[in-house]
This record gives C-alpha cells, structure tokens and sequence, in this order.
C-alpha cells in the first residue's frame, strides 16, 4: 500500500546573504539539502520545522511564509512504496547560531563520525554564498526546484 511521506523544510538566508545548507551521509549516500526533516503525526508543519530546528541544531527559529510545497510525483529514494510531499517554508533564527558549520561539504568531525556508528547518519551545516548558490548546490529533486525558485526571486 503506497504512504506518503510528509517532509517540512526551512529556507534560512543570513544577513550575509548565505544560504543554509545541511550535508548528511544516510543509508550510505551522501546528500546537500536544505534543514527539515519528517512530519510527525499529530503535528503541524510549522511546529515540526520550529521541532526539527531545534532537534538538528538547538536553534530557535520563527517560521515565517510558505515558498513551496511540492506539486509534482516523487518517489521516495528510500522507500519506492512512498511519495515525498515537500513543503517549504522562510525562517528567521531567533539567536546566535551555535552548532559548528563548515567550510567544506561532508565535513565531519570525530563526535559527529561516533555518532554516526550508532544512528547510521550523521549531518554537519554550512552557508553558501548567495552568488554561489544554484539548483546544482542541493541534491534533492524538490530542492533543486525550490533552489532554482529561490535564485529567480
């Protein structure tokens, strides 16, 4: 039986014009996206994004408008027996940011790695410069459509 997975997604462009980027190494691929996660039952998507901010980076964010939500069939990449629904929305981080961001993609240090032996993932952040910043910056098909979104104004 075909399910769908709902996934939340926060856009945070800083006052240097950089776009917030997370790397993870899941279920052996590596993947640039933007941050979110999955929608838990019982939740709305506003409060799941707000939940996984804080979950992946102890960040407090304000949710603020709607960009996207996906409008054409994708296959999960994990699961062929369910469909991505995607939504997209600005944020605003509500204080300093105080996870390590990185320079380089895929970039993970030794706790991060020691993390990965017990959940099989593992995710670092990092800013792209605005001029930088394309569709090719993401590896997500919903991405690169909001990406291609984003740069078009």
């Amino acid at each position: 039986m075909p399910l769908f997975n709902v996934r939340v997604y926060g856009i945070l462009i800083n006052e240097n014009k950089q776009v917030l980027v997370a790397d993870e190494y899941i279920r052996g691929g590596y993947y640039t996206k933007f941050p979110g996660g999955g929608l838990e039952f019982g939740e709305g998507t506003r409060d799941c994004l707000a939940r996984e901010f804080m979950e992946e980076m102890n960040l407090r964010v304000e949710v603020l408008e709607h960009l996207y939500t996906t409008d054409f069939f994708q296959m999960s990449a994990f699961n062929p027996q369910h469909q991505i629904l995607s939504i997209y929305y600005k944020v605003k981080a509500l204080e300093p940011i105080t996870v390590a961001l990185r320079d380089t993609p895929f970039d993970f240090d030794e706790t991060q790695l020691k993390v990965y032996e017990s959940k099989n993932e593992i995710e670092t952040f990092r800013f792209i410069d605005w001029e930088m910043f394309s569709s090719a910056s993401v590896t997500l098909p919903i991405d690169k459509v909001v990406a291609e979104l984003l740069k078009k104004g």
